[in-house]
């Protein structure tokens, strides 16, 4: 049913939201930084950036957009309180939105889904299910296993992603474009189409696509239900044309015949026109049959912010530390910046570098190993054991072959954005080796920043492969060997094709910046 609100013109939903708020820790009144007996604890946010938030800046101040999200902690769910009954954190906004001093100016509604429901479907299905499919992480002789526990988690998936559909029904006006993001809310789509046939809805997968005889290991009902929820939208987007491939043959087994693929007259690659898109047509029995234009945007790095970020002081202080701490102007420093995520690799990177020093003994105490390893997803027990096994295995590397005066990992596991930008700017060589990453922007963005010019490691399982694998040095994930050899190469590649190596990626790395990523999206599903 169509909103009798007028609605917003553009919606965003993903399960981050681009503010986030932490409460006052409370305390004996008077004490500093808390509040007194009686007062509502003190709320503060703090904003969030990415291609989401330049693309909403994109579009302009005329157009009437709102962005969806959830409360993810008791900040955002006091934030979500204080909205609903006209209070909004800073006080300002109608009901039901929050405070648009701490959002920026945008428009947003951020849903308190019941706490158990948010962690069995985010925890649960989403980091635990979907993530280790779609980067193909299972330890298959053990995993996994869909029981009772799988089956109750996954109906707090369909409870989370219907609140998302409810609240972008009850927020749209007629005919509005609803972008949705992600794995988190792989059934919206079709959700939000049995609610709201008249909108336009997009989905974009910030992830690989499994291949279809992985995605085949999700019971057949499940695989079922995730492809009409995307297929649910007029457009499914994703970041290289492998994983929007993938997607297609996934789609086909599961569906069968309720699923037909349609290809464009012209070759998806040369499209130029929306409409010059393959797609899949959708007829399961009891819904009427729906069109899929299947589209790809590959996100690139926002050169501009980049290059006037990295030449803060905070960077430059940061960058005169961490030369004192490689030591010597004459050392050459191999870069890696990540979250501890399992499809990052970040073990078999460091195994590659010790590799590298003891087939070349000619390195030891001329180059340093840069690694940045941010904790992530540290509630899940196999990522806090990932996190200690890259700090064991770094130590391991600086026991056997550190010196007095030389370090060879300078292994840091405290998020610093401007500390990344420094090591950005001294990067000679750039390892980026995930087992599988639907783009890695890390990739793009060191060639964008870097002083001198880097040569770029890359994994041929990165989405950004498909856009730098020509200048950069490919290896396998999972060959320590291979990458030890490439990062031999690196390091002895000549300056001169190490420079306009940098200057080619970089071009690449930049042609689609986040505000453009998110209009041709825009224009693609309104136009």
């Amino acid at each position: 049913m169509v909103s009798e609100r007028s609605g917003a013109e553009v919606l965003v939903a993903s399960n981050r939201g681009p503010v986030s708020y932490t409460l006052a820790e409370t305390g004996p009144p008077g004490q500093a930084g808390q509040s007194g007996q009686g007062a509502a604890p003190a709320l503060t946010a703090k904003r969030g950036g990415g291609g989401l938030v330049s693309g909403l800046s994109a579009i302009g101040p005329d157009t009437d957009a709102v962005w969806v999200c959830a409360a993810l902690g008791d900040g955002d769910r006091e934030a979500v309180r204080r909205a609903a009954h006209g209070t909004p954190a800073g006080g300002g906004p109608a009901a039901g939105e929050l405070d648009t001093a701490d959002t920026g100016g945008r428009r947003v509604r951020m849903l308190d889904i019941p706490a158990d429901i948010h962690a069995a479907a985010y925890n649960g299905i989403a980091n635990s299910v979907l993530w280790f499919v779609h980067h193909m992480l299972y330890q298959t002789p053990l995993e996994p296993v869909f029981d009772t526990e799988f089956r109750a988690q996954w109906a707090s998936y369909e409870t989370y992603n219907a609140a998302f559909a409810d609240a972008l029904a009850d927020g749209a006006a007629p005919g509005a474009a609803v972008l949705v993001q992600d794995y988190h809310l792989a059934l919206v789509p079709g959700m939000l189409r049995e609610r709201r046939p008249d909108l336009r809805i997009a989905h974009f997968s910030h992830t690989p696509w499994a291949p279809a005889e992985y995605f085949a290991m999700l019971p057949d009902d499940i695989q079922r239900q995730l492809a009409l929820g995307i297929l649910g939208a007029d457009r499914a987007n994703f970041l290289t044309r492998r994983w929007a491939a993938n997607f297609m043959a996934c789609a086909a087994t599961a569906l069968g015949a309720d699923c037909a693929p349609v290809r464009p007259a012209t070759d998806a690659a040369d499209a130029t026109d929306a409409a010059d898109a393959p797609a899949l047509v959708s007829h399961p029995a009891g819904r009427p049959a729906h069109t899929t234009r299947i589209g790809v945007h590959g996100l690139g790095a926002d050169a501009g912010f980049l290059r006037e970020r990295a030449h803060r002081p905070d960077v430059d202080e940061r960058l005169a530390a961490l030369r004192a701490q490689i030591g010597g102007p004459d050392r050459k420093t191999i870069v890696r910046v990540d979250r501890t995520e399992l499809s990052k690799n970040i073990v078999r990177g460091l195994l590659a570098y010790r590799r590298l020093l003891t087939d070349h003994p000619e390195w030891r105490e001329r180059v340093v190993h840069v690694a940045f390893a941010y904790p992530s997803r540290q509630d899940l027990a196999v990522y806090r054991d990932y996190t200690a096994e890259v700090e064991r295995v770094a130590g391991a590397v600086n026991a056997e072959f550190g010196t007095p005066g030389w370090q060879p990992v300078v292994l840091h596991v405290k998020d610093d954005f401007a500390r990344s930008l420094a090591a950005y700017r001294l990067a000679d060589v750039a390892l980026v080796n995930p087992i599988r990453d639907g783009m890695n922007l890390v990739a793009k963005e060191i060639p964008v920043v870097s002083d001198g010019g880097c040569a770029l490691v890359l994994s041929r399982e990165a989405g950004a492969h498909e856009e730098l694998g020509a200048d950069a040095l490919t290896v396998n994930p999972y060959d320590i060997t291979g990458t030890a050899r490439a990062l031999h190469e690196a390091l002895t590649m000549p300056h001169g094709e190490r420079a306009a190596r940098t200057e080619r990626l970089a071009a690449a790395a930049t042609a689609l910046p986040p505000d453009r990523w998110f209009l041709d999206q825009l224009r693609e599903l309104t136009g």
